[in-house]
C-alpha cells in the first residue's frame, strides 16, 4: 500500500488504517534496514523476537480471520488480542533472555506460559500468512513428540512433556527464533525492500523496454520479450503467481495479438515467471535462507544456479520459437516500444543498471548480501538523482513507499520461517528427521535414483499448496538429510527440493502460476497448466541430471564444465523439438520420440550418452530435411 504524500496529510489521513499500517511497516522496514546497516547493534536472538512481534502485529492488522468474519467485531477483537499477546510474550522473553543463557537455560514459570502464547500465535500466523495447509504441517511435526510412544516400528520414541517442547522451541535459536527467521530478518527484508524500491523507482517499464527492443523484428517476439521481461522482473519478485499478475497483463495479450493461442500464451507467461526464482543475483526468499542452513556464502549459491537457471530460460525461449514456427507466426513490429533510442532507454535505466552492477560486484567481493543490497539501494537512489537532479515529495515518497511495501512483503514469509522453525526443532530434538531419513532410504532400497524420484514427487505435492519458501523449509528440513545421507553433496540435495519447489507453480493439478496467467489470458485454467507443464518439461529432468552430473552446476573440472554447458543446451533444444514437435516443420510422433530421448542423453553428461544423442538428433535433422526437399521439389 503506497504512503500518502505528505502535502496530503491531515488528521483524517493519519488516522486511516491504511495510513496506519503503511507507517507501522515504514517502522518494521527502517529498524531491519538500520539492524543490518550496522547503526542498531543488538543480538541475534532479541533481534529475531523484535522482528517476529512486529512482522506478526502487522500480520494479523492485515490478515482478517477469516473472509466471512472481515470486518466484524468479532474479528477486530481476535486481531487486538492476537497482537497484544504476541507483543506481550515476546516482551516477556526480551527481559528473560539473558538470565535463561547465563545461567545455562535455567527457566521460570512465566517462561512456559509466554512461549506457549508465542507458539499458539505462530499457529494462527502461519494459517493467516500461509494458509491451513502449512499450519496443519507444523502442528503434526509438534504433535509428534507427544504421540510418538504409541506410533510403531522406526516411529516409536520416548516422548515429551508439553513444558518440555514449550520451552526448547521458543526459549532459544534451535526452534521459533530459529535459521529461517533470522534470514527473514536479515537477508530477505532488505531485499525486499531493494525490490519495492526498484519497482516503485519504474524499474518494471525499464524491463519491458529493454526486452522489447532485445527481441523487435524476431519470430516470436512478444513471447521472447514476455520471457525476457517476466524472467527479470521475477528476478526481484520472487513469486512465481505475483509476477504473473504483474506482467502478463501486458505480455498476454501482446502474444494473442501475434498469433498464439490464449492457453498458449498463459502457459509461456507463466513458465518464464517461474523461472524468475531461479535466475540469479536476486533469487527467491528460499535461495538465502539455503545458503545459511547449508552454511555457504549466497555466492556459492549463485554458482550452483546459474547454469540451470539459464538453461530454463533457454527453454522458454526455444519453446516459443518453435511453437511459433509450427503455427506460422511471422516476425512483426507491432508493440515493439516506443521511439526512444536503445541508448536513451540505457540512459534512463542507469540506477537500475547500477543498482545490479553492485550488488552482483560487492558479492563477488566478498560483501554479505544484505550489505550488498544495502549499497545497491544507495546506487539507485544516487543513480535517481544523476537522472532526474531534484529531491522532491515525489522522490521522497517513492523511497517511504518502496520500504513499506518491502517490509509488508517479509510478514508473510516470516509466518512460514516461525512454523519451520516449529518443525525443525521437532526434528531435532525428537529424532524424527533421522528417521524420516532411514525411511526413505529403506523404501528406495538404498538406490539414489528411486530416493531422487521419491523426493521429487513429495516437493511438488507440498509446492502445490505451499509457497515455495514455505515447501522449501518443510523439505530442507525433512527430505534433504536423506538424500545428503545417500551421498548427495548438501548443496546439491537442497537445490533439488528448492527447485521442484519452485516449478510446483506450473505442475497441475494445483498450479497457481497458471492459474493467474489463464485467468488473464481468458483460458481454461488446467489447459493452461497442462501446457506449461509440458512447456517446461525440461525441468522436471534437470534437477535429476544436476545430481547425477555435477558439472551442471559447474562443480566439475574446465573440461567436464564445458561440455556440461554445451551439451545441456544442446539437451534442451532437442527436448524443445520433441515436446513442440517442429524443428522447421511439424514431426511425426516418432521422431518427436527421437528428439525427446536425444535430448536425455545429452542432458545426463557423459562422452558416450553425448555421442548417442548427438546420432539421434541428426536422424531427426535429416527427416526434417528431407521434408523440407520434398516441399520444394
Amino acid at each position: 500500500m503506497a504512503v500518502p504524500r505528505p502535502s496530503a496529510l491531515g488528521w483524517k489521513a493519519v488516522t486511516d488504517p491504511g495510513m496506519l499500517l503503511a507507517v507501522a511497516a515504514f517502522c518494521l522496514g527502517i529498524f531491519h534496514l538500520a539492524v543490518v546497516s550496522g547503526l542498531l547493534q543488538m543480538s541475534t536472538l532479541p533481534m529475531r523476537i523484535i522482528h517476529l512481534a512486529l512482522a506478526f502485529s502487522l500480520l494479523f492488522a492485515i490478515k482478517p480471520l477469516s473472509q466471512s468474519t472481515a470486518g466484524s467485531r468479532l474479528d477486530l477483537g481476535v486481531r487486538l488480542g492476537l497482537i497484544l499477546a504476541i507483543l506481550g510474550a515476546s516482551w516477556w522473553m526480551l527481559t528473560r533472555w539473558k538470565a535463561i543463557a547465563f545461567s545455562g537455560g535455567m527457566t521460570e514459570p512465566g517462561d512456559f506460559w509466554a512461549g506457549l502464547v508465542i507458539l499458539v500465535v505462530v499457529f494462527e500466523a502461519a494459517r493467516r500468512g500461509i494458509g491451513l495447509i502449512l499450519a496443519c504441517i507444523a502442528l503434526l511435526f509438534f504433535s509428534y513428540a507427544f504421540v510418538s510412544p504409541w506410533l510403531p516400528g522406526v516411529l516409536e520414541g520416548r516422548g515429551y512433556s508439553l513444558e518440555r517442547m514449550v520451552l526448547f522451541l521458543t526459549t532459544d535459536t534451535a526452534g521459533v527464533y530459529g535459521i529461517p527467521v533470522g534470514v527473514a530478518a536479515t537477508y530477505i527484508i532488505v531485499f525486499t525492500i531493494f525490490g519495492a524500491l526498484l519497482s516503485n523507482f519504474g524499474a518494471g517499464e525499464f524491463f519491458f523496454e529493454v526486452s522489447m527492443r532485445a527481441t523487435r523484428g524476431l519470430r516470436a517476439a512478444s513471447a521472447k520479450s514476455a520471457v525476457l521481461f517476466s524472467t527479470l522482473i521475477g528476478m526481484v519478485s520472487g513469486s512465481a503467481a505475483g509476477n504473473v499478475a504483474v506482467t502478463g497483463v501486458v505480455t498476454i495479450p501482446m502474444m494473442k495479438r501475434e498469433g498464439y493461442a490464449p492457453h498458449q500464451a498463459g502457459a509461456v507467461e507463466a513458465v518464464a515467471s517461474t523461472g524468475g526464482q531461479l535466475m540469479p543475483p536476486v533469487m527467491g526468499a528460499a535461495a538465502f535462507i539455503m545458503a545459511e542452513i547449508v552454511g555457504v556464502p549466497y555466492t556459492q549459491v549463485m554458482a550452483t544456479a546459474i547454469l540451470p537457471a539459464l538453461l530454463f530460460f533457454a527453454s522458454a525461449f526455444f519453446i516459443v520459437h518453435l511453437q511459433a514456427v509450427k503455427s506460422d507466426i511471422q516476425p512483426t513490429t507491432e508493440g515493439t516500444g516506443d521511439d526512444r533510442s536503445l541508448s536513451l532507454v540505457l540512459w534512463q535505466g542507469l540506477p537500475f543498471i547500477a543498482a545490479f552492477v553492485t550488488l552482483i560486484v560487492l558479492m563477488l567481493w566478498g560483501y554479505s548480501p544484505f550489505k550488498a543490497s544495502l549499497w545497491a539501494m544507495a546506487a539507485l537512489l544516487g543513480g535517481d538523482l544523476v537522472i532526474r537532479r531534484k529531491i522532491d515529495r515525489d522522490y521522497l515518497a517513492r523511497i517511504a513507499t518502496g520500504v513499506s511495501e518491502g517490509a509488508r512483503g517479509v510478514v508473510t514469509i516470516s509466518a512460514a520461517c516461525a512454523a519451520a522453525g516449529v518443525i525443525a526443532g521437532t526434528l531435532g530434538i525428537t529424532g524424527l528427521g533421522s528417521k524420516i531419513a532411514l525411511l526413505i532410504e529403506t523404501a528406495s532400497g538404498g538406490w539414489l535414483l528411486l530416493a531422487l524420484l521419491f523426493t521429487m514427487i513429495t516437493s511438488i505435492i507440498l509446492g502445490m499448496g505451499l509457497p515455495t519458501t514455505a515447501a522449501y523449509l518443510i523439505l530442507a528440513t525433512v527430505v534433504a538429510p536423506a538424500l545428503v545421507k545417500l551421498g548427495v553433496p548438501t548443496l546439491t540435495a537442497h537445490f533439488f527440493v528448492f527447485y521442484y519447489g519452485c516449478i510446483s507453480t506450473i505442475t497441475p493439478p494445483v498450479a497457481l502460476a497458471a492459474y493467474v496467467a489463464g485467468g488473464i489470458a481468458g483460458a481454461d485454467v488446467n489447459k493452461v497448466g497442462w501446457t506449461a507443464a509440458a512447456y517446461a518439461i525440461t525441468s522436471f529432468v534437470l534437477p535429476f541430471a544436476f545430481v547425477l552430473a555435477p558439472a551442471l552446476t559447474l562443480h566439475g573440472g574446465l573440461v567436464e564444465n564445458t561440455m556440461a554447458v554445451i551439451t545441456g543446451f544442446a539437451g534442451i533444444g532437442a527436448v524443445a523439438v520433441g515436446v513442440v514437435g517442429c524443428l522447421t516443420h511439424r514431426l511425426s510422433a516418432p521422431l518427436r520420440a527421437v528428439a525427446l530421448l536425444a535430448g536425455g542423453c545429452l542432458l545426463f553428461q557423459g562422452w558416450l550418452s553425448a555421442l548417442i544423442g548427438v546420432g539421434l538428433m541428426a536422424v531427426v535433422f535429416v527427416a526434417d530435411r528431407r521434408v523440407l526437399q520434398t516441399k520444394e521439389i
